[in-house]
């Protein structure tokens, strides 16, 4: 069984800086696209951005793009969210996401892409 686990979360104030980590338990991640999602509070799960196995190709939704990177080393089986600028509506928890083999990269939006979740890192920020 994979697991992906995510650290890094916390408290800050609008304007501040963030750097999520996911830890993947096997290799495995290594060939697969590696996705972030947040869940606000009475929200459904939404896309944050995604990274190609490789690293050469990312995506952003609108709302994090020129703020946030998505970056991935695969010697370490880890991939990063680097969040600056943060908001007061960038408050959620956010999961880290492994992409379902086979998955198109048109496609890494929706989370049926994905077939493997992390548990979470609440992320406040505060205005």
């Amino acid at each position: 069984q994979v697991q992906l686990v995510e650290s890094g979360g916390g408290l800050v104030q609008a304007g501040d800086s963030l750097r999520l980590s996911c830890a993947a338990s096997r290799r495995t991640f290594s060939d697969r696209a590696m996705g972030w999602f947040r869940q606000a509070p009475g929200k459904e799960r939404e896309f944050v951005a995604v990274i190609s196995w490789r690293g050469a190709n990312t995506y952003y939704a609108d709302s994090v793009k020129g703020r946030f990177t998505i970056s991935r080393d695969n010697a370490k089986n880890t991939v990063y969210l680097q969040m600056n600028s943060l908001k007061p509506e960038d408050t959620a928890v956010y999961y880290c996401a492994g992409g379902r083999a086979g998955s198109r990269w048109y496609m890494m939006e929706n989370k049926n892409a994905y077939d493997y979740w992390g548990q979470g890192t609440q992320v406040t920020v505060s205005s």
